[in-house]
Formats: structure tokens, sequence, C-alpha cells
């Protein structure tokens, strides 16, 4: 039932925001201070969830909420969590609440306050649905559910090339979405169930090996959409480019989670014989990746869209762990999903943060001095990128260095010297990873300041509100960077329950 609490919490505050504007919240900022107390009230009922949960079986799935959807079909209603799920509903909750407690004191220009706090709750729903979802056909349901709100907000409240990006976002998803449901109905078919658990316990069971061949690889390029994998990520850099900063936030957050999340959920369970056949393919593209996203952000000249490309490589890692179908990978790829979410969600706020004070996200307008002119807002975008970049001590560091130990001892029936070579080439773009940003960092935050100083004065203060949104996810890298056990230790039962090992 707690999940059920944690959807319909911002699903009724969403409603809520229906009534006229002159009966209800009659100003902006109290409707942005009634979308975070919802988003508040999420994040408590999340901190419930994890105080209900039984750590010491993170391999069972609990908390659940099971009935008859359409019994003459076989659909239920059937949310539940076991320590592969439960990390990534705790991140959405945060980062929404860390987003409305943002916007309070910087909303996004564009208006429509209403409607962006309703769409930002809706887009909550959907989120924690498709981590929490144990029916293939409500997994589904919750998948797309999150499509529109977040279409609407890039074409809304986006920059200049808002519509194109909208427009290009939408059609890439749809189109991953139609394979993804395809590939699932095809297992569903065969195995003759849609319930995810007993898919799962299965392990291919019941299904052919052609089928499951096939299935996967419709399920995996759908989600590989999504994640997003070269060379189906071009619609990302536009996306992050053009959003607004919560836009961005969630996006590169929780989003982006939802498709390597789908490939270790649903279609490794589900498809494992397909899983083998596919997975040197799914390597090879996976470090393409992240050379590819390496490459790209040293050619950029703005920080957004730097911070995008990024995300193209980070995760690059993630899908090569899920490649290794090792539990090493598996929990490289659960890490590296939190650690991405963490300081990329970080990164983008700290994106927004210099474009408010300088009006651009040019790098080479910005010029260089930040340091002088706004120590503390240059002194965290120093801590996120070396983060983001593998510094050991921080939660970047684990998912990257894991995936590659992975990569070294693949499973069994997979080509090793394929997978090591694979490790290589993800270790120079690791690399090369640490030269982008240590190229962003000298080109913007040292350096003597361009004369006049842009953000001298009252423009280089962080807000109340910055330093609330910021602080939790610099806490968070880094707890989870000196302590992963922490989060070994919740996905280690359940990464094990994947391979048949209880």
């Amino acid at each position: 039932m707690i999940f059920l609490w944690m959807m319909a919490i911002p699903l009724a505050g969403a409603v809520a925001l229906l009534v006229p504007a002159d009966r209800f919240l009659r100003t902006g900022f109290a409707v942005r201070a009634f979308g975070t107390g919802v988003s508040g009230a999420v994040l408590l009922v999340a901190v419930s969830a994890m105080t209900a949960f039984d750590f010491g079986d993170t391999s069972r799935t609990q908390l659940q909420a099971d009935w008859a959807w359409a019994p003459a079909i076989g659909l239920r209603f059937h949310l539940g969590a076991d320590g592969i799920s439960l990390p990534l509903v705790v991140l959405t909750a945060l980062l929404t609440f860390l987003c409305f407690l943002y916007t309070l004191r910087h909303p996004p220009a564009g208006g429509r306050i209403r409607l962006l706090t309703g769409l930002l709750l809706v887009l909550e729903v959907g989120l924690i649905g498709t981590f929490t979802a144990l029916d293939l056909v409500l997994f589904f349901v919750f998948f797309e559910t999150v499509l529109i709100p977040m279409y609407v907000v890039i074409m809304l409240w986006g920059g200049d090339g808002r519509r194109a990006a909208a427009t290009k976002f939408i059609l890439y998803t749809l189109l991953g979405s139609g394979l993804l449901l395809a590939g699932m109905l095809l297992v569903a078919v065969n195995a003759g169930t849609l319930d995810m658990v007993q898919l799962a316990a299965r392990h291919g069971s019941g299904v052919s090996r052609g089928v499951q061949i096939a299935a996967f690889a419709l399920m995996a390029v759908g989600l590989a959409v999504k994640a997003p994998m070269w060379p189906l990520h071009t619609w990302l850099p536009d996306a992050h480019t053009e959003a607004p900063t919560v836009g961005s936030v969630l996006l590169a957050g929780v989003l982006l989670k939802m498709g390597t999340y789908g490939l270790v959920r649903v279609a490794l369970p589900l498809a494992p014989d397909g899983a083998r056949v596919w997975a040197p393919w799914l390597g090879l593209l996976a470090v393409i990746g992240i050379v590819y996203g390496a490459l790209a952000c040293l050619a950029q000249r703005d920080l957004k869209r730097m911070i995008a490309y990024s995300s193209v490589g980070h995760m690059g890692f993630v899908l090569l762990g899920i490649a290794t179908l090792t539990p090493v990978g598996i929990n490289a790829a659960l890490f590296g999903n939190i650690a991405h979410g963490l300081i990329t969600g970080l990164l983008f706020f700290l994106a927004g943060a210099v474009k408010d004070r300088w009006g651009t996200t040019d790098m080479d307008r910005i010029g260089g001095g930040m340091l002088g002119t706004a120590p503390r807002l240059a002194s965290v975008l120093t801590f996120a990128s070396v983060a983001s970049l593998g510094l050991p001590g921080l939660a970047g560091f684990w998912g990257e260095m894991l995936a590659m130990v992975g990569a070294y001892r693949p499973h069994a029936d997979l080509p090793r010297g394929a997978f090591v070579t694979f490790m290589a080439v993800a270790g120079i773009g690791a690399l090369l990873t640490a030269g982008y940003f240590l190229r962003m960092l000298a080109k913007i935050t040292h350096g003597p300041a361009p004369e006049p100083a842009a953000a001298a004065g009252p423009g280089a203060v962080v807000s109340a509100q910055e330093y609330a949104a910021w602080v939790p996810l610099i806490a968070l890298t880094l707890l989870v960077g000196l302590w992963p056990k922490t989060l070994l230790d919740v996905t280690a039962a359940p990464v094990r329950a994947l391979f048949g090992g209880g």
C-alpha cells in the first residue's frame, strides 16, 4: 500500500491544481509552495518505505499491493519493490522534491506555474509507478505516462530550440516504447503470464530460445532509446540543452534510468538466452558510446550540452556492466545508475545557476575567473565535476570501476577476449572524461576574470534554495562514494537472484 500512497499523493496534488486560480492558490509562489509541500510529503512516504523495508532480505519483493485489474485477461495492479528498485524510488522522490524546492526562488521563464507544477507531479507518479510495477502491462502504462509531461515541459518552458527538441524526444521514445511492448508481449504470450515476479522466477523456462532472442532484441532496442545508448542517443543532447533546469535534472537524474532499470528488471530475467546472444553487441555499443560521448564533450562550447553528452558516456558504463551478465557487472550498473542520478542532477542544477547569473551557458562567453567572482558556485561545480570524472572516494568511481572489473571477467558463455578489449576501451573513455571536465574547469573557473566581471556583486550570492537543492546531492555523493557498501549491500542479493542464486 505504501507505494500506492506515493503515487496517490502527487496525483491528488495535480488534480487539485485543476481548481480555478481565483478559488485556490492565487499566486505563483503559492502554487510553487504547494508543489514543494506535495513532493515533500511523497519524500516522507519514501523514507517511511525505507524504514519498513527489510534490508536483511533485499531479494524478496516487499511492501506489495496486488489487486485484480482485468481478470479476464490476467492483468493485475501489482506493485512492490526489492533492492533493485527501492533506491530508484527514493532517488525519484528526492530529486522531485529538490526540483520543487529550487523553483521556490528560481521558477523557469514562461509562466504557467500551475501547469508546470501539475506536470511535474504527474511525472513523479509515472516514475514511481515504473520502478514499482510488477505486471508487464502496468509497467508499460507507467513507462508511457512519463513521456507526455516531459514533452510538454520541454515544449513550453525550454529554450529557443525547444520545439525541435521536444518533437525529437517524443518521436524517439514512442518508437522505442512500441518495440518494448512488442518484446514484452512476445514473452508473455509464450509464458502464459504477465506477472513479472513469476516470469523472473522461471529464468526463461517455458519460452523457446528463438523467442527469447527475438524478444530480447526488441526490448533491448526499445529500452536503449531511453538509456540512451549510441547510436539511439541523438534526442538527448537537444532535450537536455533546451529543457528548463528542473526538466534537465529529472531527465538526467531519473528518466534515463528507466531504460537501464528495464533491462535489468524486465529484459534479462524474461529472456536470459536472448541476453547471452546479444550481450557482446550491447557491450560493443556501450563502449562506443563511452568514447563517443567523451569526444563529443571535448568538442562542446555549451556547458549544458557538454553535461548532456557526458550522460551518453556515463550511461555507457552502466550498459557495459549489464552486458557482462555477471553479478559484479549488474551491481556496477545499478550503482552507476544512482551515482549518475546524484552527480548529473547536481551538475544540471549548477548549469542552471550559471545561466541565471551569466544569462548563457556558452563557456566562451562566460570566460574564466569564476572562483574569484562566484567562489561558492565555482567550488560546488568543481566538486561535481571531479565526482563525475570518477575520482576515487566519490560516487562516480565505483560504478565505472566495477563495470570494468565485470568486463574483465564476463559470463562464462560470453567471449572474454572481446570483453577485455571493451574494458580497455572503456578505460580510455574514462581518461577522456577526466580530460573534458578538467578542460571545462580550466576554462570557466580558473584564470583571470573577464572585465567587467559579469557575476560580481549580488549575482554571485548563492540563494538558500540553491543550497537546499545542492547539499543533499553533495552529501549523498560523498556517502555513497566513501561507503559503497551502503548501496551494494542493498543490490547484491536481488542481483544474485537474477542468476538463480537466491
